[in-house]
């Protein structure tokens, strides 16, 4: 029996979602990638034992994005009628941005090889991303006369601003890992054999933090992005009188004073 095209992984309050289909250098179509993902994705924000999740993928690639032989298949959705077309997006691979984007725990891409097209798109809608020596992406849609219709758009504007997202998006160009760092696409640059020991580090400073906590900080930034500040005062508010009552806030205070390591259990 073949191993699944998404594996699941928790330990120490970190999940780690690694995209499992590499001889097609995890592609999201063509199987049942984005199925998978969301399911492992609901799991996980289900779980109050899990802080932080990394995603990355297996083999040599993080993602292809779209499948192209697919594009040319004559039933694959690249020829529907415009309208079931549409409606095969919504149903399908826009799910992934909502799903990531309404999870409450931080998460980290990984990104172990070439992000391209989704892929790279999958990776922005991540809070945080480390990159391998190895690692490119790629938000190339317009080089297939295609545009992106997964959201990409919306996160690439958001974690580059609009001058470096039209750069990519109208260039379709290929972007290295070192070049990526420089224009604020990744956190850091690593060697290609540490990426996953590095993004466990920055996962585990976060799993040590008091995880209701975490996950209202994760709600506040989400609040931030889309209020105006009379709204995002008032969010915050209730938001801090909430973590004032928890035992997670009462065993830091008391932590701090006595100059001990505080134990944090969640509630």
């Amino acid at each position: 029996m073949s191993e699944p095209n998404v594996l699941l992984d928790i330990k120490d309050r970190i999940a780690t979602v690694t995209l499992n289909d590499p001889e097609r250098r995890n592609p999201i179509t063509g199987n049942d990638m984005i199925e998978a993902l969301l399911e492992k994705f609901a799991k996980v924000q289900a779980d109050p034992e899990v802080s932080v999740m990394i995603l990355t993928g297996a083999g040599s690639a993080f993602c292809a994005g779209g499948d192209i032989k697919e594009m040319n298949d004559p039933d694959g959705v690249f020829r529907k009628e415009p309208l079931a077309a549409a409606q095969s997006y919504v149903d399908g691979v826009q799910k992934l941005p909502q799903a990531l984007y309404n999870l409450d725990i931080p998460t980290i891409a990984a990104v172990n090889g070439a992000a391209v097209g989704a892929g790279c798109d999958l990776t922005m809608m991540c809070d945080m991303r480390i990159a391998s020596e190895k690692a490119k992406f790629g938000e190339v849609f317009l080089n297939l006369g295609i545009i992106p219709g997964d959201a990409g758009s919306w996160f690439l504007l958001r974690r580059l601003g609009h001058q470096r997202a039209a750069d990519l998006t109208f260039s379709g160009r290929m972007v290295a890992a070192d070049e990526a760092l420089e224009i604020g696409m990744v956190l850091e640059v690593v060697p290609h054999d540490t990426l996953l020991e590095r993004a466990r580090e920055r996962a585990a400073v976060i799993a040590a933090k008091p995880p209701r906590a975490v996950r209202i900080a994760k709600r506040l930034m989400r609040n931030a992005e889309r209020m105006d500040l009379p709204d995002f005062l008032n969010s915050a508010a209730a938001y801090q009188a909430l973590m004032h009552q928890t035992e997670d806030h009462h065993e830091a205070v008391s932590a701090f004073i006595e100059k001990r390591k505080p134990h944090f259990t969640g509630r």
